[in-house]
């Protein structure tokens, strides 16, 4: 059983930056980490994910070149570095953990409680 952990969601203006990080716990494996967003009355919409040397990841495409996602092995945390926030990227960012490299939602088995994130002046 994987427990996940987000934190770093709050209010930042548009333009601004926030750091969301996730920790996991209850594992000895390595599994694939991946962030996702939602918000009220919409799917869940993939985000960033990351493979399990951390080598590879990939980004949506509504968010690439502005957020980035990095893990550390000694804390067993995966980060999401968001920069340029807008409006439109407000939501609930939930991480998640999958056994393979994937954008796909019905491919992670462990979630997070969510940590809200909202951009507004």
């Amino acid at each position: 059983q994987v427990h996940l952990v987000e934190s770093g969601g709050g209010l930042v203006q548009p333009g601004g930056s926030l750091r969301l990080s996730c920790a996991a716990s209850g594992t000895d494996s390595t599994w694939v980490m991946g962030w996702f967003r939602q918000t009220p009355g919409k799917e869940r919409e993939f985000v960033a994910t990351i493979s399990k040397s951390g080598g590879i990841t990939s980004v949506g495409a509504s968010v690439k070149g502005r957020f980035a996602i990095t893990r550390d092995f000694a804390s067993a945390t995966a980060y999401l570095q968001m920069n340029n926030l807008k409006p439109e990227d407000s939501a609930v960012y939930y991480c998640a953990a999958s056994p393979v490299f994937a954008e796909q939602i019905g491919s992670y088995n462990y979630w997070g409680q969510g940590t809200q994130v909202t951009v507004s002046s």
